[in-house]
């Protein structure tokens, strides 16, 4: 029983590698600058005080959602919206697939 569990979600993992949308390698280029906030460990902004998100363990769609909706205004943090309004749609599906691919290694 325990061996068809494991089948089942190495399966259900390889599904959703594959509905990953985006060129990953242009996302690592572009994700350079995100890396230094969101690529050190226990990372805390100075103003205001909280702790940055570990990018890592986030599903893409999330990703995507996110971004855009700092791009949009709809979400306020000054630093992620300068970022991400530089991002075209196709742009965000790179970063984030680099993203997730990232992710899937670790």
């Amino acid at each position: 029983m325990r061996s068809l569990w494991i089948i089942a979600l190495l399966l259900s993992s390889q599904a959703a590698i594959s509905q990953v949308q985006g060129d990953a390698e242009r996302g690592r280029t572009l994700a350079y600058t995100c890396t230094g906030c969101h690529g050190i460990p226990f990372y805390k902004n100075a103003y205001p005080t909280y702790s940055v998100p570990k990018l890592g363990g986030q599903n893409q769609q999330y990703l995507i959602d996110a971004l855009k909706a700092y791009r949009n205004g709809d979400r306020v943090h000054a630093t992620m919206q300068a970022q991400a309004s530089t991002l075209s749609d196709q742009d965000i599906s790179d970063v984030t697939a680099y993203l997730v691919r990232v992710t899937e290694k670790n």
